[in-house]
């Protein structure tokens, strides 16, 4: 089977385009894991067939709720519609295990309290150090946009490749060493040349891509500035049920 990595969900935190929520499925002969899990994600896993009984690992970048606000539906049809029996692994930023807990008291009172009938296990990861899930390693890098607690871009590598993704941020020079010897660099692009804080836009990402090299180069998580202008890219970019093989 070939390397698969399909956008369940493409879109900014306003779903500008109509698109889901930042949602993206990692798919191989071996395992099945997510990168985020927006609020979206159930839509996007039930639009596009996907069985999330075969998913054991959710790895979060940032905890805001277009990236981080679908798992207490995930864990919620796991128990109660899907019925899971196999362990779930979810890895996050510190702070993650306590965010989880408050979403899921917020959304749906009790629900962080019962037990069951599958092992969760949330894990925060260790910055800048290699994270070990099974065959999965991640290696996270701070980044530079606040959602109170830290965010970060993940550098993951499975069987013998290495999808690296920026999560939301501004430049930041961590952006070089994630993006080094990527098979693909997922980047968030917010704008096209706007500068605003906190996100890239398309000609500050380009201007460094003599640095990162990547070797294919997928652009996400557009604002209604860029999807204007997607016309005018020079790279590949995200659309809901998109699929890259690598």
């Amino acid at each position: 089977m070939d390397f698969e990595v399909q956008f369940l969900g493409s879109g900014d935190a306003f779903s500008s385009g109509g698109k889901m929520h930042t949602c993206i499925l990692v798919k191989t002969a071996t395992r099945q894991f997510l990168i985020d899990c927006g609020a979206s994600a159930m839509i996007g896993i039930k639009k596009y067939n996907v069985n999330p009984n075969d998913i054991d690992l959710i790895l979060i970048t940032h905890l805001h709720g277009d990236h981080f606000g679908g798992i207490p539906f995930f864990v919620l049809d796991a128990q109660l519609i899907h019925k899971r029996s196999k362990p779930l692994t979810i890895a996050g930023p510190p702070g993650i295990k306590k965010r989880i807990f408050q979403a899921m008291e917020v959304m749906f009172p009790g629900s962080s309290r019962i037990q069951q009938k599958f092992k969760i296990e949330i894990i925060e990861f260790e910055i800048e150090k290699t994270n070990v899930f099974s065959d999965v390693t991640v290696l996270p890098y701070l980044v530079k946009h606040p959602s109170g607690d830290p965010s970060l871009a993940l550098k993951i590598q499975h069987l013998d490749k290495i999808i690296a993704y920026t999560g939301d941020t501004e430049w930041v020079d961590n952006l070089i060493p994630l993006s080094k010897n990527a098979d693909l660099l997922i980047a968030e692009c917010y704008f096209f040349d706007k500068k605003v804080k906190y996100h890239l836009d398309y000609q500050t990402l380009f201007s460094h891509l003599n640095e990162i090299e990547p070797k294919k180069l997928v652009l996400t998580h557009m604002s209604d500035d860029m999807l204007k202008r997607v016309g005018e890219l020079e790279s590949d970019f995200a659309e809901d049920g998109k699929i890259f093989k690598i």
